[in-house]
């Protein structure tokens, strides 16, 4: 098999500057998804998909320089990953190399695992590979109890007939972990986004790594982690 490993890192972040090459508890944050990837040793090929001479440089210096940049086009806030991952495949297809499986993890998910991800990608080809595998984290409170507040500070039940049931009795719910998909390269090439597909496989990740980082306090929150799990 042959498999490919890309990391959507753009230039531009306006909440958390520069995010996908700040600083991360002691080196640039996408460096840290480039270790488990490489340590994971099922990729035949990593490759670093930004528009960012400046990412470029950084993924150069973990040994990951992308052999091309990606369009600007491609580096809005509205591009989709499955496009990025289409134009990545069509790159490197030109280029006369083809792949099997396509893994896109995310730049700021530093407690993802080597283990995650060669576990992962036995699960995804064990199967017809029809279907994506997404790393998945159980909601830490059933979905059907959730709340919503109007503007007036009033709870207002999403689902008013499920307060009454257990929790014990309630099915467990996932939801995106933010951390690593796989796809086979043909769904790639002819998706248009998430929505070309109903159902995909699940990874379970526990809670407790996975992080969200969109603002300052995510990334506080993050670093922590990192370090009580002593992944540095």
């Amino acid at each position: 098999m042959n498999r490919l490993a890309v990391i959507p890192a753009r230039g531009g972040s306006k909440r958390i500057p520069k995010k996908n090459i700040r600083d991360f508890c002691g080196r640039p944050m996408v460096t840290h998804v480039l270790a488990a990837a490489s340590e994971a040793g099922v990729f035949t090929k990593i490759h670093v998909s930004t528009d960012s001479l400046e990412v470029s440089e950084k993924a150069a210096e973990a040994e990951f320089e992308p052999e091309f940049l990606r369009p600007a086009q491609l580096a809005d806030d509205h591009t989709s990953i499955l496009e990025v991952g289409r134009f990545v495949v069509d790159e490197f297809k030109k280029r006369g190399e083809v792949f099997d499986t396509v893994a896109i993890l995310y730049a700021t998910s530093p407690l993802v695992s080597s283990r995650d991800l060669s576990k992962a990608c036995s699960l995804f080809e064990q199967g017809d590979m029809r279907k994506p595998l997404l790393a998945v984290t159980p909601f830490p409170a059933p979905i059907e109890h959730a709340f919503r507040m109007s503007e007036t500070g009033e709870l207002v039940p999403e689902k008013a007939e499920s307060l009454s049931q257990r929790t014990q009795d309630l099915p467990r719910s996932y939801y995106d972990a933010g951390m690593f998909a796989f796809y086979s390269s043909g769904f790639v090439q002819s998706s248009m986004g998430a929505g070309d597909f109903e159902t995909f496989g699940g990874y379970v990740v526990p809670g407790f790594r996975v992080t969200d980082i969109d603002w300052p306090k995510d990334w506080e929150r993050a670093e922590k982690l990192y370090r009580a799990l002593a992944m540095e």
